[in-house]
């Protein structure tokens, strides 16, 4: 409901004008002022006409909409307040095969309707055509289902937009400071002990001081909400008594899902359920965190050719959803795609992004299957004009845009293709990172063969990976200049999809049986390593202290490289200590234990001891802006070493040679960042990389600049601790990583036995 519409002033109510007297809507959707007077407006060009109908008592009323103009049709309505019932009926062909699937029979969701009714199952009366009892299509062609489904349907709810947000601002922190928290509303609350039991899974929840404070004092600046807009589960897990636990399967682009809310907020309706999420987003801002939103426009919960018909299908399948005659093209695996050349969708969208930056304070979202907004009949392009419209648009151009780079059509996979601004998941970061320390050294030790992988890869993507995001910069940018900056790779090891870090390290292979597929599903290419042993190992095994050890240390040095390097590192809630999905890398439909996040691990040894590795490495981050350059890495000037340069060195303290590069047999990487020199915080940094099969004795680079004292920042493998002196020669532990701080060299008016400033003490 928009009190600020142009057309939801009394005056333009006047629900007896004849059709062609009044001007048609700005816009689709609802537009109504607080006494319930304005306009609706639904785009279906190709239906004959629509009805709204309203529900009140349980009765349900109907009425034509009288005005077709530019494909809207719409009229004037009263009586549409706070909390009013209401949906669509469409009518027009039947034709499946030439893509029209109209059926008045069934009830459908406004596009642009900012709360849904309920949270409901997929039920077989949502389908526009007869289904059998396992919501399989009945016979060869779609027959239309004639049977009513207003008693079962998911109705819209009219909604204010008000709401007392009390100064809430942004923290809107810069790119290149940002690190993101990737988490479930509900998986991540579910199981917390302190929160009360109310609380636990919902907006809430995620809002409590318990939880905010936990996040802050971890480090991170912006959390990433797993999907969170209405939903609906799939056919086929419906089928098999599953939900889609992620979330993507949007049924509502504005409504927020109101399964996550509290049960009285869902008691109270649709109003509640937008102010729980609205409360949830400004007590993260109150503790200094932003919110990004996973959001899912490539497909919706209608899916493919035997899915449901729930709003876009029914309204206008063709002008919705990408056709071929008959038959749904899908470059998202779901079935059907949602489709970016549609003037409708791309409208539908870009109000769908305004509304949860203006009236939700989003700040920002993460683009699953983005390669599919950027593509037109001849695949995908990145000056898509879909994509120039959100990059250019007024209120879109201030919030943080991320792309997950690929779908699975045709040339999907895009990496380093996007437009600036956007930020990109980069998965050349995380094959890399895990290859390095997991599934290439697993080879080198079980075949005693060195010559497998190098520190090449590792060292671009530790520099920001300007090989991958900036390799499509327009021709004739100044010499070193790019439209791009390390920031734009969204470094990562885990996410929702594929193992936890701490199967990563425990299994060899995915263990998918409880998802009901056979264990068919899910990748094979985990590029993981279970340390000798496939899954946990029991207590009183033989070697068992020695693997956990061996696992910890691993789990440490991926931690390391991920949050170190250059870029904006993203964690996957839980493992900062030891979520585990029992080998599951595939947990979308594992609404349980095996997704939820488990605090108890949290409280144990080994998972306090990572936690405060995690904040360890994070304050390392905050507190060295070396680690968060805002512009690509340049080779260094040894005679004036300077913040956004960068030397590298092997395991003899020397420069790598061009040859030393190509050599698969390199299995240790110096990374030397200058400092300015001066105060805390000012100090060289260099980060040791060992992904070696044995410890091994190393020389601190010999470069004149960093001979200075030098002291222990982290330690992965915990042989030292933060603050301990380093010499110029020492032993490093196997697959471990060592950061070390180093003030320059003391000129002759200063105590060569001086401590170095600002690294004395442990960071905090």
């Amino acid at each position: 409901m928009h009190d600020s519409s142009p057309s939801s002033s009394p005056s333009s109510a006047r629900g007896s004008s004849p059709a062609g007297d009044s001007a048609p809507p700005s816009a689709p959707g609802l537009h109504v002022d607080a006494r319930g007077r304005g306009v609706i407006a639904v785009a279906a060009p190709r239906a004959e006409r629509i009805e709204l109908c309203v529900l009140s008592e349980g009765a349900e009323s109907r009425r034509t909409l009288r005005h077709v103009q530019g494909g809207l049709h719409w009229d004037e309505v009263e009586g549409m307040v706070p909390g009013t019932l209401y949906g669509l009926r469409a009518h027009g062909p039947w034709d499946p095969a030439s893509g029209h699937r109209f059926n008045p029979a069934k009830v459908l969701l406004d596009p642009y309707a900012r709360g849904v009714s309920h949270a409901s199952p997929l039920l077989s009366g949502m389908f526009g055509h007869e289904v059998t009892a396992m919501l399989d299509p009945v016979g060869d062609a779609p027959q239309r289902s004639e049977s009513d489904n207003a008693d079962l349907a998911v109705w819209s709810q009219v909604t204010l937009d008000g709401f007392d947000w009390q100064g809430d601002a942004s923290p809107r922190t810069a790119w290149e400071a940002s690190s993101i928290y990737e988490l479930h509303v509900k998986g991540f609350t579910q199981l917390h002990p302190v929160l009360p039991a109310e609380l636990r899974g919902t907006y809430a929840g995620l809002g409590h001081p318990a939880v905010t404070g936990y996040l802050r004092d971890l480090g991170v600046t912006t959390v990433e909400l797993l999907p969170i807009h209405a939903m609906m589960d799939e056919p086929h897990l419906t089928s098999l008594g599953l939900t889609n636990y992620w979330g993507y399967s949007t049924l509502s682009f504005f409504a927020p899902n109101p399964s996550y809310a509290t049960a009285a907020a869902q008691h109270a309706g649709a109003q509640a359920v937008l102010d729980e999420v609205k409360e949830m987003v400004r007590a993260l801002h109150a503790a200094g965190i932003e919110v990004i939103l996973d959001v899912v426009y490539n497909h919706t919960a209608e899916g493919g050719h035997g899915g449901p018909t729930l709003s876009f299908r029914g309204l206008d399948n063709i002008t919705y959803y990408w056709m071929d005659g008959g038959a749904f093209v899908d470059v998202t695996g779901t079935g059907g795609t949602f489709d970016p050349r549609s003037l409708p969708v791309m409208d539908l969208i870009l109000a769908s992004l305004r509304f949860w930056v203006q009236e939700v304070h989003i700040d920002g979202f993460r683009f699953d299957l983005a390669a599919t907004l950027g593509r037109d009949d001849h695949g995908y392009r990145r000056d898509h004009p879909l994509l120039r419209a959100i990059i250019t648009d007024p209120v879109l151009r201030g919030v943080k845009l991320i792309a997950e780079p690929w779908d699975v059509g045709g040339g999907g996979w895009q990496t380093g293709g996007f437009p600036a601004p956007f930020a990109e998941w980069n998965d050349a970061f995380r094959d890399t990172v895990r290859s390095h320390w997991l599934s290439d050294r697993a080879h080198r030790i079980r075949t005693g063969d060195d010559g497998v992988g190098g520190v090449r890869d590792l060292a671009s993507r530790l520099a920001g990976s300007r090989d991958v995001l900036g390799a499509r910069d327009p021709v004739g940018l100044p010499a070193g200049r790019s439209l791009r900056a390390p920031w734009a790779s969204v470094n990562y090891i885990t996410a929702h999809d594929g193992f936890t870090l701490e199967d990563l390290v425990t299994y060899d292979h995915k263990h998918n049986e409880a998802n009901g597929e056979g264990n068919r599903d899910g990748t094979d290419g985990n590029r993981s390593w279970n340390h000798g042993h496939e899954g946990p190992v029991p207590d009183g095994a033989p070697g068992a202290e020695e693997i956990r050890a061996l696992r910890e240390r691993s789990a440490r040095s991926l931690l390391a490289t991920l949050i170190l390097a250059a870029g904006t590192p993203l964690i996957t809630a839980g493992d900062e200590f030891g979520r585990t999905q029992q080998g599951n890398n595939n947990a979308y439909c594992q609404d349980n234990e095996i997704s939820w996040v488990d605090w108890s691990l949290a409280h144990a040894p080994a998972g306090r001891a990572r936690i405060e590795a995690v904040r360890t490495l994070l304050a390392l981050r905050a507190r060295f802006a070396q680690l968060r350059p805002s512009h690509y890495l340049v080779p260094v000037d040894p005679a004036a070493p300077a913040p956004g340069q960068v030397a590298w060195f092997g395991a003899e303290g020397s420069p790598l040679e061009h040859e030393e590069w190509q050599d698969p047999r390199r299995h240790v990487l110096q990374m030397a960042l200058p400092g300015t020199g001066q105060g805390a915080g000012g100090e060289h940094l260099v980060v040791v990389l060992s992904s070696r099969r044995e410890d091994m004795e190393i020389h601190r680079p010999s470069a004149p600049w960093l001979r200075g004292a030098a002291r222990v920042l982290f330690d992965s493998s915990g042989r030292r601790e933060p603050g301990a002196r380093v010499p110029e020669a020492l032993d490093l532990p196997a697959g471990s990583v060592l950061v070390l701080a180093v003030f320059p060299a003391p000129t002759a008016a200063r105590d060569a036995t001086a401590t170095p400033p600002g690294v004395t003490e442990p960071i905090q």
